[in-house]
């Protein structure tokens, strides 16, 4: 079967998810810059969760656009990883109000780490149906950005309960080493399209 529709799919609940996260920015009273301060960690958790989506809806297009047919395997595994992103609006919102707490800043990295996980599955199922000679499977590699991100995600939950700013520092930093735009799918794409 055709991936546009999984394309189209992904795309919107996307866009919803990030919609959700700013309708969760409530406008304060007031007509100074003052009152915007309390407001800081929340805009700083929208801000890293942004980030994130835009993240995961990149690759995620570039991953499809590997792909030339879709499976019913693929459909679920891209359903589970659309499951785990719909979460994030609730683990930012948590976090960001309470001023980036242990029990919250753990949670959310738990919902970054099944992301993780889940794009990974999906990724894998693409693999398995297209084949070991596969576009996608030339493009990836070693996938040293896609394994590191899971071991750094399971280091900050528990890390999230001695320093919660640590933990922070390190979903940070994972969304340093994939804002970089992973470009080894369209390198894969161009050369083979010569």
């Amino acid at each position: 079967m055709g991936k546009g529709r999984l394309e189209a799919f992904s795309d919107g609940v996307i866009a919803i998810i990030i919609t959700i996260m700013v309708l969760e920015l409530k406008v304060p009273r007031g007509q100074t810059v003052e009152v915007l301060l309390p407001l800081i960690p929340i805009l700083l958790s929208y801000v890293l969760s942004f980030v994130y989506l835009g993240i995961y809806w990149n690759n995620h297009h570039h991953m499809l656009h590997a792909s030339h047919k879709v499976t019913g395997a693929i459909l679920w595994a891209n359903l589970h990883l659309l499951f785990w992103l719909s979460l994030v609006p609730f683990v930012t919102g948590w976090m960001g109000s309470n001023h980036f707490a242990p029990v919250p800043a753990a949670l959310y990295g738990v919902v970054m780490l099944m992301a993780a996980i889940a794009y990974y599955i999906l990724q894998q199922t693409i693999v398995a149906s297209q084949g070991t000679d596969s576009v996608l499977k030339k493009a990836i590699g070693r996938d040293w950005k896609g394994k590191a991100s899971p071991g750094l995600y399971a280091i900050a939950v528990p890390v999230a309960f001695l320093s919660p700013w640590v933990s922070l520092g390190l979903y940070v930093g994972v969304a340093l080493i994939w804002l970089v735009p992973d470009r080894r799918i369209e390198h894969v794409l161009a050369a083979k399209d010569s």
